[in-house]
């Protein structure tokens, strides 16, 4: 057997146990809060650095298409790690540990939804957007690595990765990402909403 052969065998199986070991209760808490805020309008932040930033722009593009039901509520959701010309100024002007929290300032209301993802838990940046997410009244919730760092303290709720691995902590945030999004889109189907003619239906353009 390869080298490599036994590195991808092992890789995979710290994988499949770091997957079981995420508690399901959460998880649904998070999509509860989730639907609450398409129902009554709110808005939902995204925002995380490097490989969880990535992870914020797909799970905002998720949430905003990939849960289309006929009739159901939106979903208004927005990634602070898509403007790049803001996130640089913001940087340039002042410090990168506030490109997160200047952007949402102006943005954020009470109940509103504000997802944090950094696998360290101890990104500025992400925590000093919490603090404002708190001022407003929002409700916060972190993802972060098996540690939960000092992020974890300035959220409602903190979903860990449990595995001492980046690549492990970056793989599940992508899964539960995935995971959340479609159980909330096949909740929206159980319910019985009033189709309107003409009314776009989402497509997956995977």
């Amino acid at each position: 057997m390869k080298a490599s052969t036994t590195h991808i065998q092992k890789y995979f199986a710290e994988l499949q146990r770091t997957i079981a070991a995420v508690s399901p209760d959460e998880v649904d808490q998070v999509i509860e809060i989730l639907l609450e805020s398409a129902e009554k309008g709110r808005k939902v932040f995204i925002f995380g650095n490097g490989g969880s930033a990535s992870t914020a722009s797909h799970f905002a593009c998720d949430l905003s298409k990939n849960t289309m039901v006929p009739g159901a509520p939106r979903f208004k959701v927005i990634a602070l790690t898509d403007n790049l010309p803001l996130i640089t100024a913001w940087s340039n002007d002042t410090a990168y540990d506030n490109v997160f929290a200047a952007q949402l300032m102006p943005l954020v209301e009470e109940n509103d939804v504000v997802i944090g993802i950094s696998c360290s838990g101890n990104s500025a940046n992400v925590i000093n957007a919490m603090h404002v997410a708190r001022r407003a009244n929002a409700k916060t919730i972190a993802f972060t690595g098996d540690i939960g760092g000092r992020l974890q303290d300035t959220v409602d709720l903190c979903l860990k990765a449990p595995s001492p691995h980046i690549e492990q902590q970056e793989d599940l945030h992508l899964m539960l990402e995935h995971c959340i999004c479609s159980t909330i889109r096949e909740e929206l189907m159980t319910r019985n909403f009033a189709f309107v003619p003409g009314e776009m239906v989402s497509v997956s353009s995977d």
